[in-house]
């Protein structure tokens, strides 16, 4: 995961797209996939970098990470 950035990341299987899917909640629509649970983790930390510049970008808020969450 990024160094700069502590976001909760949930990995699961999934057997319809026959791939690891690595989503953080904190950040809507913030997932990334991979054949692996290694490659799937670090893809998102792509994705999480992407999604927080494109934030910065159009001056949206970026949250700030909250840890562990209860729902997940």
């Amino acid at each position: 995961m990024s160094s700069d950035y502590k976001y909760e990341i949930v990995i699961y299987w999934s057997a319809e797209d026959e791939a690891f899917i690595a989503e953080v909640p904190e950040l809507a629509g913030c997932a990334a996939d991979g054949a692996t649970y290694a490659e799937a983790l670090a893809n998102v930390d792509v994705i999480i970098r992407e999604w927080i510049e494109t934030a910065k970008e159009l001056g949206r808020p970026i949250p700030e990470p909250k840890g562990r969450l209860i729902y997940t």
